[in-house]
């Protein structure tokens, strides 16, 4: 007997396989070359369709949420325009190792390579910076494109993948039914480099860990806390990775990246043995390669990350183990072989973190050191902090404590406009929890429209913008390099309280430290989103405590 199998449309499988697949949130502007999956995502009551304003923000959200799930983030924008703009998004989740899927509307595949109107060779395109770009011209195959895409963008070094759908494509009928769901494979190390490892730790004088990156979650860090606790190990974080081990755990010894503790830069000096956990040990997590150097003379390096092309690739390498974090973290945790002594380093470094994060008053009307230790005081600890790039996040990145998983959503390829579109993607994961969007005036207006995105939502979030009319970052670079000479730094700002009550939100102008605290007062008693418009000096910037008049001095002599 035949069993009769029910005909359906492309779009209709695709929205499908979305929802076994456990996606219940995309992200999109709407564009005409994908009027088919809207259509079919209007039927589907568990798939929140979350409708944005620019395409750069809908890749943020995007990337955001898989950082938040360890499941693929979802977006859709249309062909040229929309997939270049949504371009910046893949970028930022291919370097932070973020599992994300853009699907991209295209053009009819009988007007394919005519350069029809938007069209871009998308695989071309996207190849080198995301994991796999492919196109779906067979509507039959919607499942295993669709399987293949979230198990490429979990698997290894987690990344974004980008799906091309031809628009005439969706259209087409289809008996293909959606594939199971798909897990991350288990990648446990083996008890060869576990004994190996123990004995290398067994056998240092001043050993260090650096935390963070592909595939960490909540299980790591708990495990990774225990082992590193009962061992003494001083535990650093990787840039924009410090919600890897609570801030309170009694090895924890800060951030690397810009402007670290300089006590902690001399530690991973001095260290005759760095194990680096998940971690690609990058560029600004290095401070350019020199925190290690990749051949580190004179210092052992342990590279533990779950992609086997990651091991090796720069670094040399001594002891190199494929294992997903949170595998390695349980098997290090239950592993005791009774032979290491616990250093006394962990807790060294702990206090000197602790006294390098305490906030102390400083001479500026608005003192952003104290306004972040308020915050601390003022806000609960599971605080999701999501900021993008400028000198602003310096001072958060220093006195702010990432307590909770996660806590903290930044890009570590350090683009700007990601604050505001990662707190929208924070608001509708976890509603209950408190969201602060962090930009500077520069960062803002880049993705600041997503304002309206969060109105619409009913997002409860809180937006500090500090203003100091400047790329501060860029500033403090031309204040080193070219003293006296600003060329290009300086900006003309609109009142950004105002912008913010034209999209809906209630907010206040702050310019001192007093109005700071009233004002973060009066924000955390009322709901929906909330902006608070810091005014700075900028002399003020956050690079562990320097001033523009200082670097010019610096560059002087």
């Amino acid at each position: 007997m035949t069993t009769s199998q029910t005909s359906t449309t492309a779009a209709r499988l695709l929205v499908d396989c979305l929802r076994v697949q456990g996606c219940d949130r995309a992200f999109t502007v709407p564009g005409e070359s994908f009027l088919q999956v809207l259509d079919a995502l209007h039927d589907c009551e568990e798939i929140d369709l979350v409708t944005c304003r620019q395409e750069g923000g809908v890749a943020f959200m995007a990337c955001a949420d898989g950082t938040m799930t360890g499941r693929p983030g979802v977006a859709f924008v249309t062909r040229g325009p929309g997939a270049t703009n949504a371009s910046i998004g893949v970028h930022v989740a291919h370097q932070d190792s973020q599992p994300m899927i853009l699907f991209v509307g295209d053009v009819d595949r009988g007007m394919r390579d005519r350069e029809g109107f938007q069209e871009v060779d998308f695989q071309a395109f996207f190849g080198p910076i995301c994991k796999w770009a492919a196109r779906i011209d067979d509507a039959s195959r919607i499942p295993e494109y669709i399987a293949r895409a979230w198990s490429v963008a979990m698997s290894g070094r987690p990344g974004p993948i980008v799906l091309a759908l031809p628009e005439d494509m969706l259209w087409d009928e289809t008996t293909a039914a959606p594939r199971p769901s798909v897990t991350r494979p288990a990648q446990p190390p083996c008890p060869d480099s576990l004994q190996a490892l123990n004995a290398l730790i067994a056998d240092a004088a001043s050993p260090v860990a650096i935390v963070g990156g592909a595939s960490w979650n909540a299980k790591a860090r708990e495990y990774f806390a225990q082992w590193a606790e009962r061992i003494g190990l001083p535990v650093a974080t990787a840039f924009r990775r410090q919600d890897a081990i609570p801030p309170s755990s009694p090895v924890y010894a800060g951030n690397l990246g810009y402007g670290p503790n300089p006590k902690l830069v001399e530690r991973v000096k001095n260290a005759d043995l760095i194990v680096a956990v998940g971690a690609r040990l990058g560029e600004a997590t290095t401070d350019g390669y020199t925190l290690p150097t990749p051949e580190h003379p004179g210092q052992l390096l342990v590279h533990i990350h779950p992609d086997p092309n990651e091991l090796g690739r720069v670094y040399r390498t001594d002891l190199a183990i494929c294992a997903d974090m949170a595998e390695f973290a349980e098997s290090a945790a239950l592993w005791d072989d009774g032979d290491t002594i616990p250093f006394d380093a962990g807790a060294d470094a702990h206090a000197e973190w602790v006294e390098w994060s305490t906030p102390r008053p400083g001479e500026y009307a608005l003192d952003l050191a104290t306004c972040v230790g308020f915050m601390r005081d003022t806000l609960p600890g599971d605080t999701v902090i999501c900021n993008g790039a400028g000198n602003f996040s310096g001072w958060w990145h220093r006195y702010w404590r990432y307590d909770g998983f996660p806590t903290q959503l930044a890009p570590t390829a350090g683009a700007m406009g990601y604050g505001v579109p990662a707190a929208v993607a924070a608001a509708r994961r976890f509603p209950e929890r408190t969201v602060v969007a962090l930009a500077g005036d520069g960062d803002f207006l880049m993705n600041g429209q997503e304002l309206a995105t969060a109105v619409q939502h009913g997002c409860d979030m809180l937006v500090i913008l500090v203003d100091n009319g400047a790329y501060g970052t860029i500033r403090m670079h031309q204040e080193r390099e070219f003293p006296g000479r600003v060329s290009g730094t300086k900006l003309v700002n609109p009142d950004f309280a105002a912008l913010a009550n034209a999209f809906g939100c209630w907010s206040a102008r702050v310019e001192t430290t007093e109005e700071f605290r009233s004002a973060l007062i009066d924000a955390t008693g009322r709901k929906g989103v909330r902006l608070l418009h810091c005014l700075i000096e900028v002399e003020q910037l956050a690079a562990s405590g320097a001033t523009v008049s200082g670097l010019r001095a610096k560059a002087r002599a």
